[in-house]
């Protein structure tokens, strides 16, 4: 079990910190819109990019610049536009309405949550490259211990953050604190498309 809960630690560690992929969930989670299959996504894209990294994909990954500097830039260029739709969402205001207005369309709201996570580099860091060579440490069925392991903390994250936030809605309900949390995702989006961009130069 000592694999399991270093794996465990490691992926909370990792996933807990606020990112694209953590702002879209609770943006999502707090509109109601569709958030049950936008975890169930992200929960899927992670438990599979934490087993390509367990079974050693990592180190190929890793061993790649080219591809590395691909994906900089591709992420920081999808990073970059929805940091800007979530910029004029701000200017625009809003707020959370209890009224049957529909949701925006499944398919486009699935194709951003698949953007937000596979077009961010970071990602491919944390889950394939770093949790995959840390899970080299361990002999045997241990290396699999470790990235199950991981794998638990990231679908008891996402599942918190999506019932936590439909019960942050009624805070919503205010357009101040729409602006506040759409400026937020914006400068955090931002924030990691410039990192992304330093990186590579």
């Amino acid at each position: 079990m000592s694999a399991f809960i270093q794996g465990f630690a490691m992926g909370g560690g990792l996933i807990v910190a606020i990112g694209a992929q953590n702002a879209f969930v609770l943006t999502q989670a707090v509109r109601s819109n569709h958030i049950l299959p936008v975890v169930l996504v992200c929960i899927l894209c992670d438990g599979a990019l934490l087993g390509l990294g367990v079974s050693g994909v990592g180190t190929l990954v890793a061993a790649s610049p080219i591809l590395g500097k691909g994906a900089a830039w591709g992420g920081a260029a999808f990073l970059g536009w929805y940091g800007l739709g979530s910029l004029r969402s701000a200017m625009r205001g809003g707020s959370l309405n209890t009224d049957r207005k529909a949701p925006a369309g499944l398919r486009r709201t699935l194709l951003l949550t698949l953007g937000v996570t596979l077009l961010n580099p970071h990602v491919y860091l944390d889950t394939v490259v770093l949790m995959g060579s840390l899970s080299g440490r361990f002999e045997g069925s241990g290396r699999y211990l470790f990235g199950l392991g991981a794998v638990t903390a990231s679908t008891l994250w996402f599942a918190l953050l999506g019932a936590g936030g439909r019960m942050l809605a009624p805070l919503f309900r205010r357009p101040a604190t729409w602006r506040v949390l759409d400026t937020v995702v914006c400068l955090t989006m931002w924030t990691i498309a410039v990192a992304l961009i330093r990186s590579t130069l």
